[in-house]
């Protein structure tokens, strides 16, 4: 049976789906961090400072504020704000909204939420674009950013398009710098404000991400045994412990559960686990259309 067919089969007869979600499913979607979409909206920091993308942008230590958060708007607003380009999170919620479903997912904007997946079904465990947190935190509490975001992106000189998002304008150029009227402070004790994204121990783990975790925690309890797909979607080996390792350990302790990876590459699966795994190499979107479609065949 080919591995299609033995994902659709799994999904069909599980009782209960693990969703692992990578950065290769956004990818998939089309929010991908280089190339063009990348060029548009930091050319010229790309100019200056030679950045190649925006992963490594955002390890990148800016020395002046003010270009700092030129640069974290940007990134923010376009991975967060903006419509994903195309539509993989809605298909894949459609294949498993009337399943009891649970998703873990290291990604950071939000794509699932806008997805129509359940919040309560959903554990985020590295930060949300869309929230702000104190440099030095006092206190567990996250900020929403949205309207700072729209007024930064306004003050650098990016002009709305006809779908309401902001593009560089054509005529002209945009500037690198926020001026610090802008620049988000807490106000709890008027410190700086950050994202909160899990770079270091600063990390805030605010009560939303407490309760995600006893969520997610409650359901890999109640779906200890029977039928449970642990299906993983562009998890890479950056953050193994997360995803890729417990799915494999979850998996190896019930004799009913199936593991699938869905990768672009690298879809592997220990020996230990090989005869309840499911590895298919190929773009994600590629593997939606087919299981939607009912094909045999393999994506190209």
């Amino acid at each position: 049976m080919e591995k299609i067919q033995q994902l659709q089969r799994a999904l069909h007869d599980s009782a209960a789906v693990v969703i692992g979600a990578g950065s290769g499913l956004s990818t998939a979607a089309g929010l991908t961090y280089s190339g063009e979409r990348f060029r548009r909206y930091f050319s010229d920091f790309i100019r200056k400072y030679g950045i190649r993308d925006m992963y490594s942008g955002g390890f990148f230590h800016f020395s002046d504020v003010r270009e700092y958060w030129a640069w974290w708007s940007r990134a923010i607003y376009i991975n967060r704000y903006v419509p994903a380009p195309t539509d993989v999170y809605r298909r894949l919620y459609d294949l498993v909204r009337d399943k009891d479903y649970f998703v873990l997912t290291t990604n950071v904007d939000h794509q699932f939420q806008k997805a129509r997946f359940d919040k309560k079904r959903l554990f985020y465990t590295q930060g949300d674009y869309g929230l702000f947190q104190e440099k030095y935190p006092v206190t567990a509490r996250t900020y929403d950013n949205e309207a700072v975001i729209v007024a930064m992106m306004e003050a650098q000189g990016f002009v709305y398009d006809s779908h309401h998002c902001f593009v560089p304008p054509e005529k002209g150029t945009v500037s690198m710098q926020v001026p610090a009227a802008l620049w988000p402070r807490s106000p709890e004790d008027g410190q700086d404000l950050v994202p909160n994204l899990r770079c270091d121990d600063t990390f805030v783990e605010d009560a939303g991400w407490k309760a995600a975790a006893r969520r997610y925690q409650q359901f890999l309890q109640d779906h200890r045994q029977g039928r449970v797909l642990y299906l993983e979607l562009g998890v890479g080996m950056n953050t193994p412990g997360i995803i890729k390792i417990p799915f494999w350990q979850y998996t190896q302790a019930n004799p009913q559960a199936i593991y699938a990876c869905v990768n672009a590459s690298d879809a592997r699966s220990p020996e230990w686990i090989r005869r309840q795994a499911i590895g298919i190499e190929g773009d994600i979107a590629d593997v939606l259309t087919a299981l939607e479609r009912g094909e045999s065949h393999e994506p190209s």
